[in-house]
């Protein structure tokens, strides 16, 4: 499955903009101003997501550069992902799991609610905990699919070889067959 630049068409850069928007509106409402937490988490964020743009528009040239590109974008939502658990804990707050009664509903709607737009509307009316778990699961789910899209892209590069590869083959095959021409 080659996404070779389409980032908008993938379901994770759908998921990493929602992050991002929830993040922006997190750190603005429950963060002081000149909190460097603030900066820090909402950069995490952008990273995440501009990091899938940037690797799924690289792979077209380099399989290399894209799937370091998706590794940078895990790692940036990974320490998202702790910005917001260290949040709940040091707040006192809960950090939902199957245990929590509204932990199913919250994964169906982020299952379901992939345009940002449903984050923005939603949000203003919801508590600092529900919009961090909200965020939270998002990140996994982002976690997931940012996994496969890494695998997919090594599959392809052990199957189809690197863009320098490709490049070398064609030339042969173009070269071999105008000396058979002749």
């Amino acid at each position: 499955m080659k996404f070779k630049g389409n980032y908008k068409d993938l379901l994770v850069y759908k998921k990493t903009e929602c992050i991002y928007d929830i993040t922006y509106f997190f750190t603005e409402k429950y963060y002081k101003k000149g909190d460097r937490t603030i900066d820090q988490m909402v950069q995490a964020a952008r990273s995440g997501k501009q990091n899938i743009v940037e690797g799924s528009v690289d792979a077209s040239t380099s399989s290399k550069m894209e799937i370091k590109l998706y590794n940078t974008a895990l790692g940036s939502l990974h320490e998202l992902l702790r910005d917001y658990e260290d949040y709940l804990r040091v707040h006192g707050l809960k950090l939902w799991d199957s245990s929590e009664p509204r932990y199913e509903a919250l994964l169906a709607a982020c299952r379901a609610h992939n345009d940002s737009e449903y984050y923005r509307e939603a949000m203003p009316t919801r508590s600092d905990e529900v919009i961090a778990n909200t965020a939270i699961t998002l990140i996994h789910q982002a976690d997931y699919l940012l996994r496969r899209l890494i695998d997919s892209a090594m599959q392809r590069f052990l199957n189809e070889g690197g863009f320098t590869e490709q490049l070398y083959h064609s030339r042969r095959d173009h070269r071999d067959g105008h000396d058979n021409k002749k």
